[in-house]
């Protein structure tokens, strides 16, 4: 059963599902936007708000929980420094998916994760 258990497995073994999404939430604040599948964008939709939402509160302990998950510290600085202040009057939804055009190949829905401003 699976009771508990949340999120997709997008056909990876969990260490490597959490290693790619912990790379893409990086790229995602480094750049401010990344073109990735539908599914990979819902799943990394959740996880970067509740880095944001880290940084909005600013303790030390929150800026060590968002190393935990995004180990270069420029991100987290970046997060702390620029994101969390724009969004400070916000009460969540940083992000938004705008879809795409089929990816050529194999034709996966792709989606434009980018943040808000």
């Amino acid at each position: 059963m699976k009771h508990g258990v949340s999120g997709r497995k997008l056909s990876r073994p969990t260490s490597q599902s959490l290693l790619m999404y912990r790379t893409q939430v990086a790229d995602l604040i480094r750049h401010g936007r990344i073109r990735t599948t539908e599914a990979k964008a819902r799943e990394l939709r959740g996880l970067a708000e509740k880095v944001i939402t880290l940084g909005k509160n600013g303790t030390l302990h929150d800026r060590r929980r968002a190393l935990a998950f995004i180990t270069d510290e420029r991100m987290i600085k970046k997060v702390f420094e620029e994101l969390a202040p724009r969004y400070s009057d916000r009460p969540g939804g940083y992000t938004r998916i705008v879809k795409m055009e089929p990816r050529r190949g194999d034709a996966a829905p792709m989606a434009l994760l980018e943040f808000i401003s």
